[in-house]
């Protein structure tokens, strides 16, 4: 049997809702639709952390975040971590990836360590601003834009790095790449792997002029919030709303209405750039024959707040919007086209999906559980009816430090948030009823009438948690 080849396009900060196949009527994103149309469309997928380097982490290991250990931005992954690209490299797979991958530090020009991955071709790149010399998008506008790279670099041009021309962009680059290796770079004879990680969209917001004007600002739905909101709700809230990222940026507050409905424009317009090249990108694969033995999966580390509730970019945040992520699958032959899975599923997941598909035994330290069942068959008996999601003051850090625990579980979602000893903030939470609140507005965890569901959704995370210890160290004997 002809083992498939694997294709996964990964965004940086895309909600779930950023997709028009996910019930947005007003973002363009023909070219997703379309591979929502030919596969199938995981409706309630989620991240393992709201924030980029654990959750990428959770997705290259199949674990969860105090197991894999890289519990916060600026944190290395430990060498010794299994990564399932090495497993397909060591079986026989043509591995490659473009662009981001953030399994360590990159501030102030850093290249994160180079691990034990199985990437053959690597054109590593954090992100389109200056930094590292290790950059190859940097490498590849020097030698294909040479003064408008010069221009960038003295900051003395027409553009900021998120606005320059199509032809000159980062996302466009990673297609670009992405399109070479299909067509060329790859070895013959080999099924590969390849990841196109997308750095869009993530701040500072901004876009190609072509793309700003297909959205009108004042057209765009405004953010999702009620007058005194923030009330009754964990302080980090309210800190947040003033200043973002621990204080290092902009909160809500200092933007105006205008400036508000000018980023959810620029956030589109950067949505809508990617499905252009994500649409080059399934053309590529029709054209060398190519796509009927390709899985393609197309999904995003996490959300983005974009004003709702009164918060911007990402933080200890565990809304729809900041943690739950598009997740489709396009595999000819064995995903139905245009199926709709409910099940609550995780980043996790991929991994051993990935090495299910490659005919490649499945890690015991690996603790997602492969999609393949649900792709393949309506049966979804014994699937697990719950989702965690982990945040140890993950992004900048905030002064107390913020520990946050997240369980969905049927129409329930609550938030720890955690208190002494773990944090000197106050020991408080989050309860939502999505099934009859939705948007999230309503915090229930104050509520007398629901303290019992709050309870016993507690000792179900107690549970949990016992559940995902890593016990993967073989025991030997009885003694």
């Amino acid at each position: 049997m002809t083992r498939p080849n694997i294709l996964l396009i990964c965004t940086d900060q895309q909600r779930f809702d950023a997709v028009g196949a996910y019930g947005n009527p007003d973002i363009a994103t023909p070219h997703l639709d379309r591979l929502a149309g030919q596969g199938t469309v995981f409706e309630n997928c989620y991240v393992q952390n709201p924030v980029c380097g654990p959750s990428r982490a959770s997705l290259m290991t199949g674990r969860y975040v105090p197991s894999h250990g890289l519990h916060a931005n600026g944190v290395d992954l430990e060498p010794h971590e299994l990564l399932f690209s090495r497993l397909l490299a060591d079986t026989g797979y043509d591995c490659g990836l473009v662009g981001k991958f953030h399994l360590g530090a990159c501030q102030d020009g850093r290249s994160e360590p180079r691990l034990d991955d199985g990437f053959r071709v690597f054109r590593w790149a954090h992100d389109p601003y200056p930094g590292s010399s290790e950059n190859a998008y940097h490498r590849w506008l020097k030698a294909r834009f040479p003064k408008l790279h010069e221009a960038m670099v003295r900051r003395d041009g027409t553009y900021t790095w998120d606005t320059l021309p199509t032809e000159a962009h980062y996302s466009h680059w990673i297609g670009e790449e992405t399109v070479d290796f299909l067509q060329s770079s790859r070895e013959e004879g080999k099924p590969f792997f390849f990841v196109a990680n997308f750095f869009d969209p993530h701040h500072g917001f901004g876009a190609p002029d072509e793309y700003l004007r297909r959205y009108d600002p004042a057209a765009l739905p405004r953010p999702v919030t009620r007058d005194g909101e923030l009330d009754g709700k964990p302080s980090i809230f309210t800190e947040a709303s003033k200043a973002s990222y621990g204080g290092v940026a902009r909160g809500y507050v200092d933007y105006s209405e205008a400036e508000l409905m000018e980023v959810r424009q620029a956030y589109y317009a950067m949505v809508s750039l990617v499905d252009d090249e994500v649409g080059r990108i399934l053309d590529a694969l029709d054209e060398t024959g190519q796509a009927d033995n390709t899985i393609v999966v197309f999904t995003s580390d996490h959300g983005e707040m974009l004003g709702d509730h009164q918060l911007m970019l990402k933080g200890p945040f565990m809304y729809e919007c900041a943690v739950r992520v598009p997740l489709i699958v396009r595999w000819p032959g064995v995903a139905k086209p245009g199926d709709r899975r409910p099940e609550l599923v995780q980043w996790i997941d991929l991994a051993p999906t990935f090495l299910q598909a490659a005919g490649v035994d499945v890690p015991e330290r690996m603790q997602g559980e492969s999609l393949i069942r649900l792709i393949h068959d309506d049966d979804a008996a014994g699937w697990r009816d719950w989702a965690l999601c982990h945040y140890r003051d993950s992004g900048h850090p905030d002064d107390p430090a913020v520990h946050v625990t997240m369980l969905r579980h049927d129409r329930w979602k609550l938030v720890i948030h955690h208190g002494a000893p773990a944090s000197a903030r106050d020991r408080t939470g989050e309860l939502y009823e999505l099934s009859a609140d939705p948007r999230e507005l309503t915090n229930l965890w104050h509520d007398d009438a629901h303290r019992e569901t709050r309870v016993e959704l507690q000792e179900k995370l107690i549970d949990v948690m016992v559940a995902v210890e890593d016990r993967s160290n073989p025991r030997l004997a009885a003694w």
